[in-house]
């Protein structure tokens, strides 16, 4: 966001004194943080202060509340899928699945290895930490009971945020609730799954009730939680726990439980009614989704505050999404948002028939014809068009020894500026870039997970109804097939039909690694195409005849590019300088893993060791303890 917030500020040393009250490892390992001498600072003043409070929560948003991804490096998540050229090796994948290799605080930091830390996934235990702390010490504050509520609720949904992150790695984790003190720490085993997901559901449902009827008053508080948050996100959190992941079918010692679903449902439809009588709706243009901000965002439900101006607040996605011909001098472009061929193959005809349907008229080689057309405003592909730098007539070029240095076969429009300079582009002291805010749930996503709930139910046409609204709005063409909805029959057919939705709605979003794991589908990840480049097609080079590169690369005399002048559309002319190629990747192979291993991590060594309570997870070395119990 554009406009001043005070938000995601970094916490000041004084933050350092409630996150260290929190610290849940051995007492044997106290010597290994210090608190700051702030013995003169009393903390009942400090709660009792609404600006010093809200300074605290600043610096609990500012570790919790997730980001673009690829933003971090440290939290691959997003690169377990098949989105991402990212996810291409075999040792990618299963290092972030943690298959056949030590975890360590490089390879996972969302537990933590360290003892304190300010920066997102040092240590959730310390995030929860201030969580506690807010939630202790407020209902004992003088400040006015409004103010407290409207504070407390958002350390709640908070909590309940940075548990949830845990419990779909790990599966149960200890539970810490309360406010620890570094003279007596508190030591607890892990508690299962369920009670997890019932102490999460638990804070939500606190947030709401705090948080019902609290309005922020300008636009400088945009991203504070609030009630509908809550409630979207108690859905999502009930969906989680009816899923394959926590919900498996057919495994005898976990039997599934079909009443799961009908909760996700009624929390799901909850969600959905509330954001109806909240005005939310979806934004009319798939395209501007995050290039909007504030009020006229009618879509966004939870957001990360960003800022071009303001020092700590930039974000860097505009550098990692555009090519090197369209950023900033010595800039050479990014490639962290790099489709894979089955990205690419998730989207659809333009009227919703899948490609691999007969009689789709899927064109191999000319791919971009006829597609959804969230195909064209989420991937630049070799002679797209693509405005950057404000130049509307611009198109991408992305063949082999591309003049501008393009490397990569595609990249993501969806994180980026049209119209920023590419002077703007880069972070300097952390101000610069686009400052468009993350969005973290919109409701596109409501709609998707009702969908789901309504499908596992028994309610194909109401689910339909749901995929509809995303798919009229992405201006899929209605067809003979009705979006293409009329191919999804039954309920397995229609399971599937959600998936690539999810799949191609959420594009690098970072949702889709994390729907695999729920639906435990990481077994399709082997032996996917990795990615699709193009190459100049060869002629002979003899000196009264040009290259087909020089043809394309030559400027003319008022500076345009014969390639900018050739029409692509025509398959004659395209093939004429084109062949397409398709890469394979490393990850072609099957990969043996067992499912306890791939869904659920087993504890980092350091946060293992660190109390004699904590025991492993099953299906890794010496594990006893049940995921799914």
């Amino acid at each position: 966001m554009k406009t001043k917030n005070i938000i995601y500020k970094a916490a000041t040393k004084t933050t350092v004194v409630f996150c260290a009250l929190a610290l849940v490892f051995l007492a044997g390992c106290k010597k290994d943080f210090q608190v700051p001498a702030h013995s003169s600072i009393d903390a009942a003043v400090l709660w009792n202060d609404e600006g010093s409070v809200q300074y605290h929560l600043n610096g609990t948003y500012q570790v919790i509340m997730p980001d673009y991804p690829y933003e971090v490096a440290a939290l691959l998540q997003e690169f377990a899928s098949d989105e991402n050229i990212g996810s291409a090796t075999d040792g990618t994948l299963k290092a972030i699945m943690g298959i056949g290799t030590v975890l360590t605080s490089n390879d996972v930091k969302i537990i933590g290895s360290k003892y304190q830390g300010s920066n997102k996934g040092d240590n959730r235990y310390f995030d929860i930490a201030r969580c506690n702390d807010g939630i202790g010490n407020l209902p004992t504050s003088t400040m006015p009971a409004a103010t407290q509520k409207k504070l407390i609720g958002q350390y709640y949904m908070l909590r309940a945020m940075a548990y949830f992150d845990l419990v779909r790695l790990y599966g149960g984790v200890p539970l810490i609730l309360r406010t620890q003190s570094p003279s007596n720490f508190e030591t607890v085993p892990r508690s299962n799954a369920q009670a997890c997901f019932t102490q999460i559901v638990k804070d939500l449902d606190s947030a709401a009730v705090n948080l019902n009827g609290v309005t922020y008053a300008d636009a400088s508080e945009r991203g504070k939680l609030t009630k509908l948050a809550a409630v979207c996100y108690k859905a999502k959190v009930l969906l989680y726990w009816a899923s394959p992941q926590f919900n498996p079918v057919g495994d005898p010692a976990h039997p599934y439980k079909d009443e799961r679903w009908a909760d996700a449902l009624v929390a799901n439809k909850a969600a959905y009614d509330l954001c109806q009588t909240s005005g939310i709706s979806l934004m009319p243009d798939y395209s501007t989704i995050f290039q909007t901000e504030g009020t006229g965002n009618t879509e966004a439900i939870m957001v990360r505050s960003y800022s071009t101006s303001i020092e700590k607040r930039g974000n860097n996605v505009e550098s990692k999404v555009r090519p090197a011909g369209a950023t900033f001098t010595g800039g050479t472009g990014s490639d962290y948002y790099v489709a894979t061929q089955r990205m690419l193959d998730a989207y659809t005809m333009a009227d919703g028939t899948p490609i691999s349907q007969a009689g789709a008229a899927y064109d191999s080689f000319m791919y971009w014809k006829n597609r959804d057309p969230r195909f064209a405003q989420t991937i630049a592909y070799n002679g797209s068009n693509w405005k950057l730098n404000g130049t509307a007539a611009r198109k991408q070029w992305t063949y082999n020894g591309e003049i501008e240095g393009s490397t990569k076969p595609f990249y993501c429009k969806r994180f980026s500026d049209p119209n920023l300079a590419a002077a703007s582009v880069a972070i300097v002291a952390d101000k610069g870039g686009n400052g468009f805010d993350w969005i973290e749930l919109r409701y596109a996503e409501v709609l998707l997970n009702y969908a789901e709930c309504l499908n596992e139910t028994g309610d194909l046409v109401t689910a339909k109804n749901m995929v509809r609204l995303i798919r009229q709005r992405a201006k899929v063409l209605i067809g003979t097939k009705d979006y293409g909805l009329d191919y999804a029959t039954d309920k397995a057919s229609m399971r599937t039909l959600i998936a690539n939705e999810r799949m191609v709605e959420f594009a690098f979003e970072g949702k889709r690694g994390w729907d695999l794991r729920r639906t435990r589908k990481f077994h399709e990840l082997s032996g996917f195409l990795t990615v699709a480049g193009e190459s100049i097609s060869t002629v002979p080079n003899v000196p009264a005849t040009p290259t087909k590169k020089d043809q394309l690369e030559t400027l003319d005399a008022n500076g345009i590019r014969g390639r900018d002048k050739i029409d692509m559309s025509i398959a004659t002319t395209y093939i004429n300088y084109f062949t397409r190629n398709l890469i394979y990747g490393n990850n072609t192979q099957a990969i043996s893993i067992s499912a306890s291993q791939c869904y659920f991590y087993g504890l980092p060594n350091s946060f293992l060791l660190s109390s004699p309570l904590l025991d492993q997870t099953l299906g890794w070395d010496n594990g006893t303890f049940d995921p799914l119990k």
